[in-house]
């Protein structure tokens, strides 16, 4: 099957907001006390982070280069995270409501940027209309087949424990999720299935055509009111290929543009064989990126906190990082590739700056080698002004509504970059070979005059993740006799440091680049 990518997405970059805690608009009144926004951040906190407040931040946002936005969920819940549905066609009213999303889509096209919305269709929370209705009338409710309900529920021999006194926490799911997964565990002690044994969250029966019909619309839906796709949440727990099938088939013929991203965490090639999704969550690069320029700086403990960072983060050198950069680019098609989500942090792990230990000249590398890989950047929040945060839910802090707590020099190293990747065509190109690599250094070779996705441009990225100085060797017979300089000298850092001098590609295609500690460069022909 064709793999079909929106032309758009190869050339985006996106910026997550987690919309409680992004921006307050005075133009919505809160219906009583929030959480304070700089105090830190709690698993019920509610900080009135709204919709209207991102549509007023949309000037800085551009002017920091971003060309999209993946918002977390909208749609009304009783979580401040609202992956707890209780209506899928109405935005939060906290947020304010469709007419706040209205003013935010209308604005964002009208300045150029995408919008995709988070779609949450494993599962709801227990105020979602349909379960309710299951709760007051138990097995004798017609939404009964909508949800995974023990046989002695079905029999009318107990009822439902939505709100038992006793549950695992979170935290203790997610540090050895076994026991709760499978749904066995629920069903026995709630009397219907729980996405990882968490009673707020009922399953839903996706094999159900009435569920599967209800949830094609709600897609359906928020395209036709102007959203440009949907980043799909947990998508591997609805085990019927045919469900996204025809999820795609369905958004297609709204949105023949829509971009579909699925979060998935492993190297899953079947899910991008052009008949489900455009693009991953590119968490195996993300943990590619930490491992290689951690070193010294790595928050083990955050690492080992963290139930899919701490089997995936070994810290490795500049040769260990281009083998796995070319497996996991070789594990996809290009066209995939160049859908990829790629991120350095999300609402669901640490942030960067903190897995990093504040290591800026860190961030600074990580950012780098993000922003010059093929696929879609996408900023978290706050990461661009150097936010820290541990695990959730301290990942999911305020952002600074002021210049206290904004690193500026890192947000002027990620403008620079966002606009040194739109201004060269190489640096959002298929073609990715390693030119050399050692100890804490490695060269990226991208583009390349027989890649027609570079426009005949050829760059050479090289970074040292290192604490010491680094001389690396080249081969690069692509760029044999060229003289090569910084396309974007010191990319905004500060301090800056001193750009390489320029590097003579010897006629034999060899070279030696010299770097100072903890920097990078993108070098190109004079």
């Amino acid at each position: 099957m064709p793999i079909d990518i929106p032309g758009w997405v190869r050339d985006a970059v996106f910026y997550q907001v987690f919309p409680d805690r992004f921006a307050r608009s005075k133009r919505l009144m809160p219906p009583g006390p929030l959480e304070p926004w700089d105090a830190p951040p709690t698993t019920h906190g509610i900080k009135g982070g709204d919709l209207y407040g991102l549509a007023e931040r949309l000037p800085e946002l551009a002017d920091l280069g971003i060309t999209a936005l993946y918002l977390n969920p909208v749609f009304a819940s009783a979580s401040n995270h609202r992956y707890h549905t209780y209506d899928y066609l109405a935005v939060d009213p906290l947020l304010g409501g469709d007419a706040a999303l209205r003013e935010l889509l209308d604005a964002a096209h009208a300045r150029g940027m995408r919008v995709i919305l988070d779609g949450v269709f494993n599962h709801v929370g227990r105020g979602f209309w349909a379960f309710h209705h299951v709760l007051e009338n138990g097995a004798d409710s017609p939404y009964r087949d909508w949800f995974h309900l023990s046989p002695a529920v079905r029999a009318h021999r107990r009822g439902l424990r939505a709100y038992p006194e006793a549950t695992p926490s979170w935290e203790e799911v997610a540090a050895d999720p076994r026991p709760y997964t499978s749904g066995d565990w629920s069903l026995d002690r709630l009397g219907y299935r729980a996405w990882w044994g968490l009673p707020a969250l009922p399953k839903l029966n996706t094999g159900n055509p009435l569920v599967r019909e209800m949830l094609w619309g709600v897609a359906e839906h928020w395209l036709r009111f102007g959203s440009d796709g949907w980043r799909l949440d947990v998508p591997g727990e609805i085990a019927e290929p045919a469900f996204w099938h025809e999820f795609r088939r369905r958004c297609r013929a709204v949105n023949p543009d829509a971009y579909l991203v699925g979060e998935i965490w492993q190297v899953e090639p079947e899910w991008l064989t052009g008949d489900r999704f455009d693009g991953l969550m590119n968490y195996p690069l993300l943990e590619a990126i930490l491992s290689f320029v951690g070193g010294s700086s790595l928050n083990q403990e955050l690492v080992a906190g963290h139930h899919e960072l701490a089997q995936h983060v070994r810290p490795g050198d500049g040769a260990a990082f281009g083998r796995l950069l070319e497996e996991l680019l070789a594990a996809y098609a290009p066209e995939s590739n160049a859908a990829m989500l790629n991120l350095l942090s999300s609402h669901d792990m640490p942030r960067i700056r903190s897995l990093l230990s504040g290591d800026l000249a860190a961030v600074r590398v990580a950012v780098l080698l993000q922003l010059t890989l093929p696929g879609a950047p996408s900023i978290y929040y706050g990461d661009e002004v150097g936010l820290e945060g541990g695990n959730d839910p301290d990942s999911r802090r305020g952002f600074p509504p002021g210049s206290v707590g904004r690193d500026e020099s890192l947000w002027m190293f990620h403008r620079a970059a966002i606009s040194a990747r739109r201004a060269h065509p190489a640096l959002r190109s298929d073609r990715v070979s390693v030119a050399g690599a050692a100890g804490s250094a490695v060269a990226l070779l991208r583009g390349g005059p027989d890649d027609p996705t570079a426009a005949g441009e050829t760059l050479l990225v090289v970074v040292n993740a290192g604490a010491s100085p680094a001389a690396l060797e080249l081969a690069v017979p692509e760029l044999a006799g060229r003289e090569l300089v910084p396309v974007v000298p010191g990319l905004g850092a500060d301090p800056v440091p001193a750009p390489p001098r320029a590097v003579v590609v010897a006629p034999d295609g060899s070279a030696t680049v010299r770097l100072p500690q903890r920097t990078g460069v993108i070098l190109g022909p004079r």
